[in-house]
């Protein structure tokens, strides 16, 4: 069972670098942002996409742990509050 999903693991690695691979290489086109008046060098459409990609991976969980730890406070609280209303 392990070697199973050892090899299904590193069969979808190497489907997700293959499609990351023929985007960047169907994306080559060059492109030059503006943002607030600064404007990037011209690089290929796949370089900022990619870029996107990666900061929306990192700032997804970061936004969910924050949920949580908002959560688990408001939790904390609430038994505080049971506590003392019944102590």
């Amino acid at each position: 069972m392990f070697k199973l999903k050892r090899v299904l693991v590193t069969l979808f690695i190497l489907l997700l670098v293959a499609l990351v691979l023929f985007f960047v290489l169907e994306n080559q086109q060059v492109v030059s942002l503006i943002i607030f008046g600064w404007s990037t060098p011209a690089i290929p459409l796949a370089v900022p996409v990619l870029l996107a990609l990666i900061i929306g991976l990192a700032i997804g969980p970061l936004m969910g742990w924050y949920g949580v730890m908002r959560h688990k406070r408001d939790i904390r609280a609430s038994a505080r509050r049971a506590a003392q209303v019944q102590g």
